[in-house]
């Protein structure tokens, strides 16, 4: 047999659930969904527009040689 079948899926979950209980496991659920939420703003806020790019961004300096 190759792969999981849905029958050891749900022994798996039921196990979990026993384990940790259904508080423990909706708090962990919310938890985990305010980092992925904070993570996906923290990349939105990463990238800037591109009027504030233009605004921002330091002047380019060429480099020399020197002979």
């Amino acid at each position: 047999m190759a792969g999981i079948s849905i029958t050891k899926l749900l022994i798996i979950g039921a196990l979990i659930v026993l384990l940790f209980g259904t508080n423990k496991l909706r708090t962990l659920g919310s938890d985990l969904g305010a980092a992925i939420k904070g993570f996906k703003k923290a990349m939105d806020n990463d990238t800037p527009s591109s009027d504030a790019a233009s605004e921002t961004h330091a002047p380019q300096v060429e480099n020399k040689k020197v002979s």
